[in-house]
């Protein structure tokens, strides 16, 4: 059917287009963890996402269905949601640009 066929391409680049944004994101988090006007808080909370999602050790074992990688995904999104916060506006910015190239 092309309708769905269509459907599956929409949702296939808006994934794409998500993951790239994830990607830069997470790059431009690196970024300012390395530059000496962040706080330590942001710099702690950036490697624990990252200590957290590289551990082999998960809160809901990754084999189990759906729930497995659910935790990982929502655990890493709020400690860098936290760390963003602790971020001034223009560094971050900085770190978005830098990431983009």
């Amino acid at each position: 059917n092309v309708g769905e066929a269509n459907v599956h391409l929409g949702l296939a680049q808006r994934l794409k287009a998500m993951a790239k944004s994830l990607k830069n994101e997470m790059t431009a988090l690196f970024y300012a963890s390395q530059r000496g006007d962040v706080g330590h808080l942001p710099k702690l909370l950036i490697a624990l996402a990252l200590g957290y999602a590289l551990s082999p050790i998960d809160l809901i074992p990754d084999f189990i269905p759906v729930l497995g990688y659910l935790d990982d995904v929502i655990i890493i999104s709020v400690i860098f949601y936290v760390a963003l916060k602790f971020i001034p506006k223009h560094v971050l910015e900085e770190c978005r640009e830098k990431a983009k190239k």
